[in-house]
């Protein structure tokens, strides 16, 4: 009876194991929820998703909301597009809401999105409802010298048709501030800017600056314009500081230039000076100098510095008065 009783419970626990196995591969109330609500689906192709270790309640629910919204899209693209790594339950959402929208987006595209990396919800989100995206300060000179400061807000939505390999944010950034830069730059006072800003806005904005990129611009607004520094007074003054630095680096030029010719003269002079014993001596031997002709020169050369000594120091005789 022990043994009867211990078969009975192996089989109970038999019939518990085998009803949970067909229960995971069955998903009986997926299967009812998806009769009921239209997208009808067969138990084979639940068990088949489990086998491909895809999980039905995801692909399920999915397709329940698309064809709630009266979307046809079918189990293998679902399927297809959940083993590839993307997120089904976005791209559904985001077709739902382009639907409602009137926006023009098929599955394929949906897809190819959302697998790119992009944020398709919020793309068809921008789509809907723009974006203001605000530069930085952009610092752009006048021809003036006066240097502008500037700050616009961009107003851009999502092109759903460029959203795959467009340029982003960033560049759509960089263009704008460019454009300003060029706009203050060709301006000829900063006052001509400061009373038409929105020459910048139009000018911007016929470039075409949003070509190539995953959005559309659909104004430019400058939201504010501050006057920066006198670049141009600033430049001529550092001009002005390096034109005084030539010409004093010059001038020293000129004056070692001097000094060295005056040494160079002073050497000559030196040099002449040895020469003259050399001179008498050979006069002497040739005998066109004679002795008292020596002596006479001697004295006046002696007269000479007398002179000089009494004139420098003040003590002329003739001038001081007698006691």
């Amino acid at each position: 009876m022990f043994y009867g009783l211990e078969g009975a419970l192996g089989v109970l626990l038999l019939l518990v194991v085998v009803t949970a196995a067909i229960l995971y591969l069955v998903p009986l109330n997926l299967f009812i929820a998806a009769w009921a609500s239209g997208a009808r689906v067969s138990l084979l192709t639940l068990v088949a998703m489990r086998l491909r270790r895809v999980p039905p309640a995801t692909v399920i629910n999915a397709r329940i909301s698309a064809v709630k919204a009266g979307l046809d899209i079918s189990l293998n693209d679902l399927e297809a597009h959940y083993l590839a790594g993307g997120n089904i339950v976005s791209v559904v959402t985001a077709l739902i809401s382009a639907d409602k929208a009137s926006i023009p987006l098929s599955f394929k595209r949906a897809a190819a999105i959302d697998l790119a990396g992009r944020d398709i919800v919020e793309a068809v989100k921008m789509s809907v409802i723009p974006k203001v995206i605000e530069t930085p300060r952009i610092a752009a000179i006048a021809k003036d010298g006066i240097q502008l400061i500037a700050v616009s807000r961009v107003t851009v939505r999502t092109n759903i048709d460029r959203l795959v390999g467009g340029a982003g944010e960033e560049t759509v950034i960089a263009r704008v501030g460019e454009g300003m830069v060029s706009t203050i730059g060709s301006a000829t006072s900063h006052k001509d800017v400061l009373e038409n800003p929105d020459h910048i806005s139009k000018h911007i904005l016929s470039k075409g600056l949003d070509a190539g990129t995953a959005y559309e611009i659909l104004s430019i607004d400058i939201a504010d314009v501050d006057v920066g520094e006198n670049i141009g007074a600033k430049l001529q003054i550092d001009q002005a500081n390096a034109d005084k630095q030539i010409a004093q680096a010059k001038a020293e030029e000129r004056r070692a230039m001097a000094v060295a010719l005056e040494q160079e003269m002073q050497a000559r002079v030196v040099e002449a000076e040895a020469e003259v014993p050399r001179a008498m001596a050979e006069a002497f031997r040739s005998g066109n100098l004679g002795i008292m002709d020596y002596y006479k020169m001697k004295n006046v050369q002696a007269d000479t510095s007398m002179r000089d000594s009494i004139a420098s120091t003040g003590d002329d005789p003739s001038r001081q008065s007698t006691p």
